[in-house]
């Protein structure tokens, strides 16, 4: 039996207010409100927010939640996890609180499985020896889950999936069972990403994200030049079924559904008949991460050191889109 873990990033970024500079020089005195509002561009984050609550979050929350009634009483399930931010949540409070009951009902399935991490989405877990920072938001997210979803997370996917040995020790020792992270060939060598690891050293779990089947539905869905477009969910369930391993992790950003690739393209037909088709498959079933950790023992173990950390970000799959020179890292 192969596990179909698919995961759900749920972020969106407050963009910085290109006034900053002129409405900080004209005002007498700067309260912590006050900086709020200087450093963010309020009208440009709720319209972004607002669009792709419209085309993305609404309709895709109504989509996984009828394929998960729809399957909740057959023998194979459809199961989904989410990842997401603080951040986002702030913006779903102060914008569209309706958004948060849609979550809020995907949680009472029991279908679903909530994340742990950077309460910000932030990039702590790269600075500080003692990571204080980064333990202090993954508390921070921790208690924001138990608060909105009575759900308390045990398995981590650390900011765009950052990790080393260092950052896996440091969620072993606040508890978790598991992390989340990308499985790139420099690390993994031959072996395969569709498989239970643990980290060096530890008993934490590592599961690698199948970035190529990811990438198929997060980057390549729509483009036409694609020599497998149109990309179908009876085409896309049998490629998973013919992927070797015992768990396959599908992660891509939730924007994807709608935003990313837009809803004309037929995205959200994907994701209504994707649960069906794989559930075809005798051998292929929908799994939460934590499920999927508790069900297969580790093959062996992934050693990532620090000056080797990975994520999902680009090609280099490193630090390097946030910290690749001194001006990123001075910030």
């Amino acid at each position: 039996m192969t596990d179909v873990c698919f995961i759900f990033e749920v972020h969106q970024p407050l963009r910085l207010n290109r006034n900053f500079h002129s409405d900080l020089l004209i005002r007498p005195t700067t309260t912590k409100k006050d900086l709020f509002d200087l450093y963010f561009d309020h009208k440009l984050n709720r319209y972004i927010f607002e669009r792709a609550s419209r085309k993305c979050y609404f309709p895709s929350n109504n989509t996984i939640l009828e394929q998960i009634e729809r399957y909740k009483r057959e023998r194979k399930q459809f199961k989904v996890a989410f990842s997401i931010s603080g951040v986002f949540i702030e913006q779903c409070e102060r914008w569209n609180p309706d958004l948060l009951d849609s979550f809020r009902q995907l949680a009472d399935t029991g279908c679903v499985e909530f994340l742990e991490q950077t309460y910000h989405h932030s990039l702590a877990s790269l600075f500080g020896t003692d990571r204080s920072e980064f333990v202090e938001q993954i508390k921070l997210h921790r208690r924001l889950m138990k608060d909105l979803f009575n759900y308390e997370p045990t398995v981590v996917e650390n900011t765009e999936c950052l990790y080393n040995n260092a950052i896996a020790k440091t969620v072993e020792g606040i508890g978790y069972e598991a992390i989340v992270t990308e499985g790139v060939e420099r690390v993994l060598g031959w072996r395969s990403p569709n498989h239970v690891y643990k980290a060096k050293d530890s008993n934490l779990r590592v599961l690698l994200r199948n970035y190529r089947l990811s990438d198929d539905i997060g980057f390549r869905f729509s483009s036409t030049w694609w020599e497998e477009w149109p990309l179908t969910a009876s085409k896309y369930a049998s490629w998973l079924a013919a992927t070797p391993g015992h768990t396959i992790v599908l992660f891509v950003d939730y924007e994807t559904f709608g935003e990313h690739h837009w809803p004309e393209c037929g995205i959200h037909e994907f994701l209504r008949w994707l649960p069906g088709e794989v559930i075809k498959w005798d051998h292929l079933c929908w799994c939460t991460p934590s499920e999927v950790v508790r069900r297969n023992a580790p093959v062996g173990e992934v050693d990532v050191h620090e000056y080797n950390t990975i994520s999902w970000a680009d090609l280099e799959r490193d630090p390097s889109a946030w910290i690749g020179n001194s001006m990123q890292t001075i910030c």
